[in-house]
């Protein structure tokens, strides 16, 4: 097995040019080939060229961008009076997370990275700054104001990354970027990545960028005829509700098995560990598995032993397994092209099958791009309620019970129904029977709600009540209303960074979001309700004020 990492590493992200010290890490963390964004970006990010990348939310444009940065910081042996690295991000959230993985990344060059974003006390947040640092992660009006009381010195820094550059101007950041820029030094090295490439960008990008490389992913046209015959669904969550929405996903789907597939090897480990404590039956497939394990467990799925695999997208390269049913894209794929590869599993030789995307809403812009290849539509759901669960298994019980009245042999029951229709309604009887065979098959017991079963009900039921009651006693949602929707452009991602940004909670925390025409609606926790609808009265969300409530149901 350690000779196959070596390999992968050497094949993959060994031959850029990083550090080893970086590939070991990304070894570590389960990455086994990079993405092409990073393919095209990291060799001329190292050697200190500018560059303007577009690639789409989900291709791997951080580790792109982090990466060099990380390298090159190390490599200059400058000490961290002031920062040498500046990463500038449209929302909290963001920031939280590119910080994170920036620190996992530079573990081993002994890189030190902080977030600086609203919400979070400016105090504690210039103390960080004054003890040194040698990459700020920031938003950018966090950043200039810093900038305008001091206490963020720019003048060192030698590398500066615009993420999501045109999400940032969408928000109204550009007179701020353009403050942040004129502070840095005139000879640094400056990055761009956006998924978008509007005149606004390439009109910042003239102004401030030397000679820059332009890369933009070539995506493969769809040949006709190919796109697989498949039934697509997204469910649009925050990534802390993956696991709970997945549970509901496959209960409600129940399909003969499942792939699930993730990102990285660590993270399919991860959630095969989850889902099996869940009482799934789910197996890991990756690069960090010997081939007779890999026999295996395709052997264990193909004859039912298990109920799913969780597999990166390498490990699943030529897996064809006729009675697959159901693909899950728990984590977005990278590329278009990477989303056909995944749903074909399930769409070959003329079957149908279903692949469902779990995307969090700064992904759902992706799903456009996926539906182009596929020349399909991918429907956006609602994610399962507990009554759509109840609702599919009593249809599975009355389907069960036709198919056993057209198979017949049913005289050995005849006297006990005959003799009960002497003190009963023949309707009544046949409720009763219903709610033996329904409870039988694991239905619902006597109209109990989920939450309340008892304390070792059945495998499935389990999952269910532990996920009513995953929130803990503070879980209680509620709804808000927010006066603005589709026709005034409102997106997922708008609503997010809005109710994050001023509030100052977690992005992980927002519930589901539901667009209409001319208003929307957001799924909180109760806890947080006052928080937010005190937040949001006096803010704007796309530069407009708009009402914003509690929601109450007609």
């Amino acid at each position: 097995m350690d000779k196959e990492k070596s390999t992968e590493s050497s094949d993959g992200f060994g031959n850029l040019g990083l550090d080893p010290r970086l590939v070991a890490t990304l070894g570590e963390m389960g990455y086994e080939e990079p993405t092409p964004i990073q393919r095209e970006a990291i060799g001329p990010l190292l050697e200190g060229r500018d560059v303007i990348g577009q690639a789409a939310t989900g291709t791997g444009k951080t580790a792109a961008f982090a990466l060099p940065m990380l390298q090159r910081i190390a490599d200059s042996g400058k000490d961290r009076a002031q920062p040498s690295g500046l990463i500038l991000v449209p929302t909290r959230e963001l920031a939280m997370q590119v910080a994170e993985v920036m620190h996992k990344y530079g573990h081993k060059l002994k890189i030190t990275v902080i977030p600086i974003y609203g919400g979070h006390s400016f105090g504690q947040q210039q103390r960080m700054l004054e003890r040194g640092v040698d990459v700020v992660v920031a938003t950018p009006g966090r950043a200039v104001d810093h900038i305008r009381r001091q206490t963020l010195d720019l003048s060192g820094i030698s590398i500066l990354a615009l993420d999501e550059a045109d999400e940032m101007l969408d928000m109204g950041f550009a007179e701020d970027l353009e403050t942040i820029l004129s502070e840095t030094p005139a000879e640094r090295q400056t990055v761009f990545f956006s998924a978008t490439l509007p005149p606004r960008i390439a009109g910042m990008a003239k102004r401030h960028l030397k000679n820059p490389v332009r890369i933009q992913i070539a995506r493969e046209a769809a040949t006709k005829g190919t796109a697989p015959k498949v039934r697509q669904t997204a469910y649009i969550i925050p990534r802390g509700r993956k696991l709970e929405v997945l549970g509901r996903i496959l209960d409600l789907e129940d399909p003969p098995s499942t792939l699930v597939f993730c990102r990285t090897r660590t993270e399919v480990d991860d959630l095969t560990e989850r889902l099996s404590a869940h009482g799934y039956r789910a197996q890991a497939l990756h690069g960090g598995i010997t081939q007779e394990q890999r026999t295996r467990v395709i052997k264990r799925l193909r004859e039912g032993a298990i109920d799913l695999v969780v597999a990166t997208d390498v490990a699943a390269r030529g897996l064809d397994i006729e009675q697959l049913a159901l693909v899950v894209n728990y984590d977005v794929p990278a590329t278009p092209d990477s989303y056909v590869h995944r749903i074909g599993r399930v769409g070959r030789a003329g079957r149908e099958g279903v692949a469902i995307t779990l995307a969090d809403p700064r992904e759902s812009r992706l799903l456009k791009q996926f539906e182009k290849q596929t020349r399909g539509k991918i429907e956006i759901a609602q994610v399962p309620t507990i009554a759509d669960l109840r609702a599919k298994r009593l249809e599975l019980t009355r389907v069960a019970l036709r198919e056993s009245i057209l198979a017949g042999d049913l005289d050995h029951y005849r006297v006990a129904v005959e003799s009960l229709a002497q003190e009963h309604d023949l309707m009544d009887i046949a409720l009763a029977a219903v709610k033996l065979a329904h409870q039988a098959a694991g239905g619902d017991k006597d109209g109990e709600e989920d939450e309340e079963r008892e304390a070792k009900p059945q495998p499935r039921e389990a999952r269910e009540a532990r996920e009513e009651r995953g929130r803990g006693p503070k879980g209680q949602m509620a709804r808000v209303y927010v006066g603005a929707g589709r026709s005034a452009g409102i997106r997922p991602q708008d609503l997010v960074g809005a109710i994050a940004g001023q509030s100052g909670i977690a992005g992980n925390q927002i519930g589901a979001i539901e667009i209409a025409d001319r208003f929307s609606v957001v799924e909180l926790p109760e806890e947080l309700m006052n928080t937010v609808l005190q937040a949001m009265r006096k803010s704007l969300i796309k530069g407009k004020n708009v009402v914003v409530r509690r929601f109450v149901e007609n």
